[in-house]
């Protein structure tokens, strides 16, 4: 009969014959990271902080690789600080790790991409610049590709995080995060007919478009491609050129509303913010002032309810060998703080890369039972970190760059912990 771990065969006593199978302490190579995964997966220790000593690598947000055992990280260094970074890491299995910085001084870097170039460009506050990292001095080769966003400061503006994503025409689709949580005054109420912060002046709580200048850069002016979206630091393109935004909503007190979201971004489309939340719920700084009608075509409900307060940082659709049973799905980190957050999902997608809704919906919580959406359209995501927390307690972990490497493993930055993890196929 085969056996199960920590069981013994029948007939057995403990000290004859054989011995309990003991678990395992490592995922393909690496140390295992001791989180409960989904079935057939786990993962692997690659980077972590030295016990007793100061972070080398502080907040790992973005993930890329660029040979089989070379990866660059950013590291965001501390929010309202000049210590963000780029480093390269050369991992293989067995915790061998060499790590080297190649680019430092920088403010709040986080979205990185390769282009066609074959350079590497990176979302610093107030600007994307590339760079070639095969030069002998990568940081001698910095260039600025779209300068003027805005130079947000920490507490001044809530979302100063300039992630970007290409688009098929070429043109790069830039996020302007909102400068508060709901455009209220000091005293919690709307000032004006209209929120001057995402309908004026920078055109905050936007995606704004910069199209190619036809000499291997961008025009220096933009069109506000997409509006009412308070921060959409997560953000991708499917094949198909869909491009879809995870929104991170109102921070309320209220545990369970409002819901964050899955938005499929059309050009000239406003997305509610900060008028209203979820499918057509008025805000309550907003509710009946008259500046949208939640329920009218002014505003483009969300395409999926994700679970409230999951802060999603990153998506992408996997496409690697690893995993034949994710292939095509969308892969989605959840950062939030609360019982929702802390996890690894992907959703089930149509050809154009859209998640696909399903009846009776939930959603997982750390400490306390799934809960219904009891909103539609919302679906259930496949967990691939469900005990990424302790029993009663919320998440300990807070994942937020994604990366499918070449072998089709799944790589993820956990900025809390300072943690780079690989997670790989369970094999015996």
């Amino acid at each position: 009969m085969p056996l199960v771990p920590g069981v013994l065969a029948s007939g057995q006593t403990p000290g004859q014959g054989r011995k309990a199978i003991t678990p395992p302490t490592t995922c393909a190579g690496y140390p295992r990271v001791q989180i409960s995964m989904a079935q057939g997966f786990c993962a692997g220790l690659v980077l972590a902080p030295a016990p007793g000593k100061a972070r080398q690598v502080r907040l790992p947000r973005s993930l890329l690789q660029l040979d089989d055992d070379t990866w660059l990280v950013t590291d965001l260094g501390g929010w309202g600080t000049r210590r963000g970074a780029v480093w390269k890491m050369k991992a293989e299995p067995g915790g061998r790790i060499d790590i080297t910085r190649l680019i430092g001084g920088l403010q709040l870097p986080h979205a990185m991409a390769m282009g066609k170039d074959g350079k590497v460009y990176i979302g610093e506050m107030s600007r994307i610049f590339r760079f070639d990292p095969k030069a002998d001095k990568p940081a001698d080769t910095i260039e600025t590709v779209i300068a003027g966003l805005p130079d947000n400061r920490l507490h001044e503006n809530r979302h100063p995080l300039s992630k970007f994503v290409f688009l098929p025409d070429d043109a790069l689709l830039v996020n302007v995060g909102a400068p508060s949580d709901q455009c209220l005054d000091a005293a919690g109420k709307a000032s004006g007919a209209q929120c001057k912060e995402s309908e004026s002046g920078e055109h905050a709580a936007s995606l704004r478009r910069y199209a190619p200048d036809g000499k291997g850069g961008w025009r220096g002016d933009y069109t506000v491609h997409a509006r009412g979206l308070r921060n959409s630091v997560a953000l991708a393109v499917h094949l198909s050129g869909t491009v879809l935004q995870g929104e991170n909503s109102y921070d309320f007190a209220d545990r369970w509303f409002p819901f964050d979201e899955i938005n499929l971004i059309r050009q000239d489309h406003h997305y509610g913010w900060p008028y209203c939340a979820d499918m057509a719920t008025p805000t309550p700084g907003w509710k009946g002032k008259g500046a949208m009608d939640c329920a009218s075509k002014a505003h483009t409900p969300p395409t999926l309810l994700l679970p409230p307060h999951t802060a999603p940082l990153d998506m992408l659709w996997y496409e690697g060998a690893m995993f034949p049973q994710l292939r095509g799905k969308l892969l989605m980190s959840w950062h939030g703080y609360r019982a929702t957050g802390g996890r690894v999902v992907a959703y089930a997608v149509d050809e154009a890369g859209i998640p696909l809704a399903a009846p009776s919906a939930r959603y997982p919580v750390y400490g306390g039972e799934s809960r219904r959406f009891g909103a539609a359209p919302s679906a259930n995501a496949f967990i691939l970190t469900p005990g990424w927390g302790r029993a009663g307690k919320r998440a300990q972990g807070s994942p937020v760059g994604l990366a499918v490497a070449r072998d089709g493993a799944i790589w993820v930055a956990d900025d809390r912990a300072g943690r780079i993890i690989r997670i790989a196929a369970d094999r015996p």
